[in-house]
């Protein structure tokens, strides 16, 4: 028997953390032909969506794919990200949240491409930092509300503290 993926699991996990604190959950994914989202908020292959109860109808987290209904520009669309393609769910007041790898997309196994290995779906885990790591701000995010943290803050000689304020951003680091 093939072994489950933990990262639908880890995703209702985040989003239920998320609501229970009273935090905006939010899904970071990367587009495909797979997924279903209006094509014009896509930036640079990838899209932020708000998954709160207030701003979906009807969502529904299966094993294999997240579906709801949203309403962009008002007009009411229907989503579907498979769980494969999701990058990382957070509170978009504090950034906290999980980070996925995203090897392959839903589409590119769906056409038949070989992947790495039979567990390649399952997410990697990583060591847990030290407390007091910070994030890692993105310059040219556009007007995406973003802010997953990173494991370690970039390399450079500049010891001042970070600054204060302003909206978190998600740092991805390839």
């Amino acid at each position: 028997m093939p072994e489950i993926s933990t990262k639908p699991y880890l995703l209702r996990a985040i989003y239920e953390w998320c609501t229970d604190n009273g935090f905006t959950p939010y899904l970071a994914v990367k587009v495909d032909a797979a997924t279903t989202v209006p094509m014009e908020f896509v930036k640079k292959g990838e899209i932020v969506l708000n998954i709160s109860f207030g701003a979906t109808s009807g969502l529904k987290m299966d094993n294999d794919a997240i579906q709801f209904h949203a309403r962009f520009g008002g007009v009411s669309r229907e989503i579907y990200v498979p769980v494969q393609n999701v990058l990382a769910i957070y509170g978009n007041e504090n950034g906290q949240g999980m980070a996925f790898d995203v090897t392959s997309t839903a589409s590119e196994n769906a056409a038949g491409q070989p992947t790495d290995s039979p567990l390649s779906s399952v997410p990697a885990l990583a060591k847990v930092p030290p407390v007091g790591l910070q994030s890692v701000p993105v310059t040219g995010a556009d007007s995406a509300p973003t802010g997953v943290p990173t494991t370690a803050p970039a390399p450079d000689d500049n010891n001042d503290p970070p600054k204060k304020g302003g909206r978190p951003t998600l740092t991805r680091i390839k």
